[in-house]
């Protein structure tokens, strides 16, 4: 993704990359990049945004960052002066407005895009998340920027079919995986906790993704993949490699200790990745 990373373990998208304080704090500790929080023109405004904690890992119904485009374009600007390494998470309401805001970030100097179209906690749920529209979102992003980009998309039905509509759209890379759905039940009122079905995220959908990413693998799909999903230590990241992501990231067990639990991570990863064996598609140790 035309990045040069220190270490295989970048930070995801979330409520932790939305800020400019915290993006430098985590690349300060140790993070190999950072994906920041997905910019959007018009984020949802009248949704209730909270977090879950559950015994292993957490639920949330939260969407896009608040923050505006333009107080985006001048954070990637400073971030870009000071050469760090950072992906711009990006989303809009339809694919030509995601071309626009994929123009004006590259003006910016940011080197990568994600493109977070695969959040299923808009109101819609992302029922419609289908080839066509993967393929319709990319496209246009391709059209529009330079840029290398890859994009987000949740494991489940038709995984390598959108993985497909990717590539054909002119994606250089896929992050595998964005969150899942979840639900939790309140003790007290026998009610769904927020409210409904968010997006879970945590250490129980680490195998369901590595499962995916080792078929992707084994069916011939070649691209780069960033491998997402309930990693909490070094051995985790290694997994992750091991089985064919040509990196990983790292979100939700940053939410306990956020500087300490990834420096953790980092160390601990450096100690489990082998350096001499081969890794899949010649992953830099």
């Amino acid at each position: 993704m035309g990045l040069s990373l220190k270490n295989p373990v970048i930070v995801g998208s979330g409520l932790l990359t939305d800020q400019e304080r915290n993006i430098r704090t985590l690349l300060a500790a140790g993070a190999g990049a950072v994906v920041t929080k997905t910019i959007h023109p018009n984020p949802p405004k009248d949704l209730d945004e909270r977090i879950l904690r559950l015994p292993v890992g957490m639920i949330n119904s939260t969407t896009y960052s608040k923050r505006s485009v333009d107080h985006w374009l001048k954070v990637l600007r400073s971030l870009t002066e000071d050469q760090l390494p950072i992906i711009a998470s990006l989303h809009a309401d339809t694919p030509s407005e995601l071309g626009d805001l994929a123009a004006q970030v590259q003006g910016t100097g940011c080197r990568a895009l994600e493109l977070g179209i695969s959040c299923l906690n808009e109101e819609s749920g992302l029922e419609d998340d289908n080839p066509d529209r993967v393929y319709a979102y990319t496209s246009e992003t391709r059209a529009r920027t330079s840029l290398p980009l890859s994009v987000k998309l949740a494991i489940g039905e038709g995984l390598e079919d959108r993985v497909r509509a990717a590539i054909a759209g002119g994606a250089d890379a896929i992050t595998v995986s964005d969150t899942i759905s979840g639900a939790a039940v309140s003790p007290d009122t026998g009610e769904l906790e927020l409210g409904g079905v968010f997006g879970y995220s945590g250490p129980g959908i680490k195998p369901l993704v590595l499962a995916a990413i080792w078929r992707l693998r084994k069916r011939g799909f070649v691209l780069p993949i960033m491998g997402v999903g309930g990693i909490s230590s070094g051995r985790d990241v290694a997994d992750y490699l091991h089985v064919g992501a040509n990196v990983t990231q790292v979100y939700t067990a940053l939410h306990t200790d956020m500087r300490a639990t990834l420096q953790r991570i980092v160390t601990e990863a450096e100690q489990a990745i082998p350096r001499t064996a081969e890794l899949p598609l010649g992953v830099a140790t």
